[in-house]
């Protein structure tokens, strides 16, 4: 072979090599910030990190143990489930579930039962203890993950889309794409929408009696293996019994935010007594469920976000759970869409590499019909909990789900 045929084909294999046979270059990797780390967040930093993805997430705890995580929620196989399943936890997320708790009982002021069904032994919604589940999610991570001790305190946005984040310790960050799932009270939605939450005009006020199945045996007897309710026009007794055979209680009243803000909580056998004196004439093993408690009474009012909450595509930034839907709890959604919201968003920034916008733009199409609808049927459910129907509206809503 003579030099110039030689060099002519090294020219064209060089060539080939170069232009034909590299790979193109990768799409730079986006910096991703998520504020929250509730169920939602946590999931959406997961099923990015299964896929490939790094997101880091800014706690206002100082660690995974600063506070109680609420009490058990139910896992619904056509959402929640599904957010684990991509989260590639929904074995130990079985683990962890609790066969029988989610028995259902309906009573009047009385005790009467007016529905009882049996706990199940399906998966389709089986109940777990949200702390468990919050803990699975943050040791699916890895350790560097979640700033614990990082309360955001303002954001700026930046060019192209940026945001900076401050602190309340005075540090900062930047990010290509902000997410928030930082709750009711979000700091990130002001970004996107004014909307703000509203209080639904029913207060729940939680209780708590240790050992109670052997100290209270005629409350535990009338609540059963799962949950109670005794519901009346405007008022209820919401109790369930763990496993342990402590009995936890929401004492639901329809009450102006003044008068529950009239009562000193503090002086917790004062505050239940006043609360009791909405249930005069009720059985007095439901009574005791409202005067008793072995902790300080909690108060809970419960808010929302409209029914249609929804935004214009603001670049950067979006939100999930909570911030992007808050609801009222009577249909057992609210961390069931904060689960599913973040793997659909993580699933939508991996399909869409490079493309923060495209992928924002997909997640939040399917996000708004979707949170519409829940929130317009759990608006439904708790007007027949307290309306003038309850509860025979309460066992309607049982008996046809």
């Amino acid at each position: 072979m003579n030099r110039r045929v030689f060099t002519r084909m090294f020219v064209v294999l060089e060539y080939a090599m170069s232009s034909h046979l590299t790979s193109p270059p990768l799409p730079p990797t986006p910096s991703i910030a998520i504020v929250g780390a509730g169920l939602g967040g946590l999931t959406l930093a997961r099923v990015l990190h299964v896929n490939g993805i790094s997101a880091t997430i800014y706690e206002a705890e100082t660690s995974p143990n600063a506070r109680a995580q609420g009490g058990l929620l139910d896992l619904h196989e056509y959402n929640g489930q599904l957010g684990l399943k991509a989260a590639g936890l929904h074995d130990e997320f079985l683990a962890l579930a609790l066969p029988g708790e989610d028995a259902k009982r309906v009573a009047d002021r009385h005790g009467v039962l007016l529905l009882d069904k049996p706990g199940e032994a399906s998966t389709a919604k089986p109940e777990v203890d949200r702390g468990a589940l919050r803990q699975l999610l943050i040791e699916s991570l890895p350790t560097d993950a979640i700033r614990w001790g990082h309360k955001l305190a303002r954001t700026r946005c930046l060019a192209g889309g940026q945001h900076q984040l401050v602190f309340t310790d005075g540090s900062t960050t930047s990010a290509d794409l902000l997410v928030g799932a930082d709750g009711a009270w979000s700091r990130v939605r002001p970004l996107v929408s004014a909307a703000k939450p509203s209080y639904t005009g029913t207060a729940f006020i939680e209780t708590h009696l240790v050992d109670g199945a052997t100290r209270y045996k005629a409350s535990a007897n009338t609540i059963g293996s799962g949950t109670l309710m005794a519901v009346e026009p405007g008022k209820g007794i919401l109790a369930h019994r763990h496993a342990n055979g402590n009995l936890h209680t929401y004492v639901a009243l329809n009450k102006p935010e003044a008068w529950i803000g009239a009562i000193d909580f503090s002086q917790s056998a004062v505050a239940l007594h006043h609360i009791a004196k909405e249930f005069e004439g009720w059985a007095p093993q439901l009574r005791a469920l409202v005067t008793d408690s072995d902790t300080e009474p909690v108060v809970r009012l419960i808010h929302a976000l409209p029914v249609d909450h929804r935004w214009a595509r603001i670049p950067g930034v979006t939100l999930l759970g909570d911030a992007a839907h808050l609801m009222s709890p009577f249909a057992g959604e609210g961390a069931n869409l904060a689960i599913y919201d973040g793997a659909e968003l993580g699933h939508a920034l991996r399909d869409h590499p490079g493309d923060i916008e495209a992928a924002l733009t997909a997640y939040e199409t399917a996000l708004f019909p979707r949170s519409a609808s829940f929130a317009s049927q759990t608006a439904w459910n708790h007007q027949r909990f307290f309306g003038d129907d309850a509860p025979q509206g309460v066992v309607a809503l049982f008996t046809t789900h």
